[in-house]
């Protein structure tokens, strides 16, 4: 039997050399924490503190604006400085708590304790998981209490940790695999507790070998877990191709995972779950990639939330050379950023320095109808017609077209002989739609 994968899809150059052997450093903040009230899909949080007010390690700062919504912690102890608006990494102005850290540390009461997770019940699991902010760690930032609370749990026969990190550059989730693999193990068995007729999956790409073998050793005892090796392609992590790659079930632009009986959960929220749920301790930090030619030492860090991109970057030597582009994440999903005085937010991946933007480079020519964009497709879109309707403008052709199926992958900009910004454009026509619906 071949290794599990979906249709379509490309090889781009991985980089993952740069930083893959470089073990995963704590990195201490030395500046003030800046934390935004949204890091997550859904109402941003509402904060609980004001100018001058002490705050604690593990202590509470915003509170959920609803029930998509998650808290933000407090990674240190110190005074607020201000309730303002601050660049955050999208570019926009944003509300955030601004945090003078005194560098004690001091935390709340019970942090860190202890917690057997087999004696709580689901309701208790999901509050704690509500309780200490965790959210979507892989990009997206969905509310992960939201996940783990489907309509109808006893459907659900797969909960999926994705630990395929198909991304270029990015070796974070790979890190983490390599150096705590117990603890992803054991925030899967706390999230099997949840569903009585799931079984549990970890799904590596086969170009991380030693993953895969320590995984497959930790779990040979566990009749519920398996190991599921997936092929080396992009976009092999995205939720929709994950789960075809490991089911074979199909889900759209309309269904939730849950629909297709699935819950996927990245490697590092796995963790964050394990943390939360057995260790008392809520998401304050996450794991942070720092790559790229333009970087002087390309490392692994575990980096507190609300720390500056620009700390990040110093801990990692700093840049050889002028880097052309940086970008918050990785080159296929990224985005690009125009300066590094913002924080480190809960869905802040990794931070690509590269020398060349290749892409401001890149000089459109006329479409030559070769097909590449539609074979490399993993959603089965004809993005050249789509392009097409995207140029005039044309909601209702780009809907008949199943343009709001597009994950925004960036496969077929990649492929493209005739460098059409593709994904760009994609982008730009579903925020359209969405508003015109809304309107």
């Amino acid at each position: 039997m071949g290794l599990a994968t979906f249709k379509g899809g490309i090889h781009p150059y991985e980089g993952k050399e740069l930083s893959e052997n470089q073990p995963i450093e704590v990195l201490v903040p030395k500046g003030e924490m800046v934390y935004p009230l949204s890091q997550h899909i859904g109402a941003p949080a509402t904060a609980l503190v004001k100018k001058g007010d002490q705050v604690l390690v593990g202590q509470r700062i915003g509170e959920p604006g609803g029930f998509v919504s998650a808290p933000v912690i407090s990674a240190v102890s110190g005074t607020v400085k201000a309730v303002e608006k601050r660049r955050v990494v999208n570019g926009t102005m944003a509300d955030c708590i601004v945090i003078e850290n005194d560098g004690s540390y001091t935390k709340v009461e019970g942090l860190g304790e202890d917690r057997d997770a087999t004696k709580l019940s689901k309701k208790e699991i999901i509050d704690i998981v509500k309780d200490a902010g965790i959210v979507g760690l892989g990009g997206a930032g969905f509310p992960t209490h939201v996940k783990l609370s489907p309509k109808e749990p006893e459907k659900i026969e797969y909960v999926i940790v994705n630990g395929a990190e198909c991304e270029p550059y990015l070796t974070s989730d790979y890190r983490v695999m390599m150096e705590e693999p117990e603890k992803v193990v054991a925030g899967l068995k706390v999230m099997l507790q949840l569903f009585d007729n799931a079984k549990g999956v970890i799904a590596i790409e086969n170009n991380k070998p030693e993953a895969i073998k320590k995984m497959k050793e930790l779990v040979k005892d566990e009749p519920r877990i398996e190991v599921c090796e997936l092929l080396t392609k992009y976009p092999q992590g995205g939720e929709r191709t994950l789960i075809y790659a490991v089911t074979g079930r199909k889900v759209n632009s309309s269904m939730l995972p849950a629909d297709a009986g699935c819950i996927v959960d990245n490697v590092d929220t796995v963790c964050a779950i394990y943390m939360a749920v057995c260790k008392t301790t809520p998401l304050m930090r996450r794991i942070v990639t720092v790559t790229g030619d333009a970087i002087a030492n390309p490392k692994n860090f575990s980096v507190l939330l609300g720390t500056n991109y620009q700390e990040v970057i110093e801990a990692a030597g700093g840049f050889k050379q002028d880097p052309e582009k940086v970008i918050s994440g990785g080159p296929m999903m990224g985005m690009a950023m125009f300066t590094l005085d913002v924080p480190v937010a809960k869905t802040s991946s990794a931070i690509t320095c590269l020398t060349k933007d290749q892409v401001a480079e890149m000089e459109p020519t006329a479409c030559i109808r070769c097909g590449r964009c539609v074979s490399v497709c993993p959603e089965n879109l004809v993005p050249q017609k789509m392009m097409k309707a995207a140029m005039k403008h044309d909601l209702e052709q780009f809907k008949k077209l199943n343009g709001m199926e597009c994950v925004e992958c960036g496969c077929c900009s990649w492929i493209c002989p005739a460098r059409k910004q593709l994904t760009q454009a994609f982008k730009e026509m579903r925020v359209a739609v969405r508003n015109s619906a809304r309107k």
